[in-house]
């Protein structure tokens, strides 16, 4: 039996020893990290027929075949299109696609949390199980590219570790996409974000969490974890080394003062000039345990200085119109003395976002939420600056343009 031969079988046929080739749906919509994988465990097939998944395509060849009375699927005439043959999907208004990014970011949390404690462990990682992550993030950023990028950045301090990986897979996506490279560099670009920071799994999570000051001794050793994490994954199968360049010179800085080589300008290639801003870019929007996160317009300002000395000029240009110079969740003032948080981007205007306009700077109190397209405006409104959260006392604007509030708890526990 060829290896491309494979059985369709509805899910209530499943039975305790058979190798589950696929699993035909969303990978949102069934409770496992692997796509493929042999099901030895009664917990496991309970799982699967108590998920969204219907049917599932079993390989003969490597367990058990279903029972002759059922048919097999037709041999597979031509492999699936590539990342470059793939009908683009269509974009989804940013209101249905957080709430998908959201169950993503919650599937994404358990899933790297799996792969990053079998690293603990000394396990190799698999590229293959990586890339179908990475797979179900590009798919998300392709239908709005702001969506999971701006929800993953809620994340509190103790799901850092985790989610800042979805995070910084999320952005090289959105990043590749922008500088035109190709479907399948985008993929890789993706899985180098994800795994980027697997080294920390060397580092003990007193020294990542720790709330104040790293004396040179804590900081030499979190210095440790791009080499570690290049260790890590050249044990695993199917790492690219696109992914371990990554992984290895992502505090790199174009002025030769980053680690572990102190490479500079030239030296440092274009994938971990990338990973640099993107990594940066979550780290310091987001809620530390020694600090709370910027705001995400205050940021790409900050950034801006430290082009040319840190950060490549031309990477972070484009890093900007992939998230807008005031990106989701900035809170803005607007020429009429109102304040508004950016919900939307127009990726053509980045000056006109799509803004829901809640407070009065005259009166200094809420009024009636209104959501305005300022590019519809033309002009008869406009943002006149960024403004700082926490100077104002709002604790909690991420609910006017999630709906989710971050004062009950992790946003993302399954």
């Amino acid at each position: 039996m060829p290896d491309s031969f494979y059985v369709r079988l509805p899910v209530k046929d499943v039975t305790l020893g058979m190798y589950v080739h696929e699993l035909c749906g969303s990978w949102m919509e069934h409770p496992f990290w692997r796509r493929r994988f042999l099901l030895e465990d009664p917990e496991d097939l309970k799982r699967l027929r108590e998920s969204g998944v219907h049917e599932v395509l079993i390989d003969p060849a490597k367990g058990l075949a279903p029972r002759p009375a059922l048919a097999p699927a037709e041999p597979a005439a031509t492999p699936p299109a590539s990342p470059e043959e793939a009908p683009e999907k269509p974009w989804r208004a940013m209101e249905d696609e957080l709430r998908a990014a959201h169950r993503l970011c919650v599937q994404s949390k358990r899933a790297v949390m799996a792969m990053f404690q079998d690293a603990r462990m000394g396990k190799a990682v698999n590229g293959e199980h990586a890339q179908e992550l990475v797979e179900e993030i590009a798919a998300s950023v392709q239908r709005h590219p702001n969506a999971l990028i701006s929800l993953v950045r809620l994340k509190n301090a103790d799901e850092y570790t985790y989610l800042h990986s979805v995070a910084v897979c999320a952005l090289m996506i959105a990043l590749a996409r922008q500088l035109g490279l190709d479907e399948a560099l985008v993929r890789e670009a993706g899985a180098a974000g994800l795994l980027h920071d697997i080294g920390k799994m060397h580092v003990p999570m007193e020294l990542l969490n720790k709330p104040g000051r790293l004396d040179e001794q804590e900081f030499a050793r979190v210095r440790e974890h791009p080499q570690r994490g290049l260790d890590i994954l050249l044990q695993g199968r199917q790492v690219g080394a696109l992914v371990l360049d990554v992984c290895l010179h992502h505090h790199e800085k174009l002025d030769g003062s980053g680690y572990p080589h102190r490479l500079a300008g030239e030296q440092i290639s274009l994938f971990a000039r990338m990973g640099a801003v993107c990594d940066i870019y979550d780290a310091i929007t987001s809620d530390r345990p020694y600090k709370a996160g910027w705001d995400p317009a205050e940021s790409i300002r900050r950034m801006g200085q430290w082009c040319g000395t840190h950060l490549d000029e031309q990477v972070f240009r484009a890093f900007v119109k992939c998230l807008g110079i005031y990106p989701v969740g900035s809170l803005v003032r607007l020429e009429s003395e109102r304040l508004a948080v950016v919900l939307e981007q127009h990726p053509e205007a980045l000056l006109t976002p799509v803004l829901k306009v809640f407070y009065s700077i005259r009166t200094r109190a809420a009024i009636p939420q209104q959501v305005l397209d300022l590019a519809r405006l033309k002009g008869r409104e406009r943002i006149v600056g960024r403004e700082s959260p926490a100077q104002w006392g709002f604790r909690n604007l991420e609910t006017l343009w999630s709906g989710l509030d971050r004062r009950r708890g992790s946003l993302f526990d399954a």
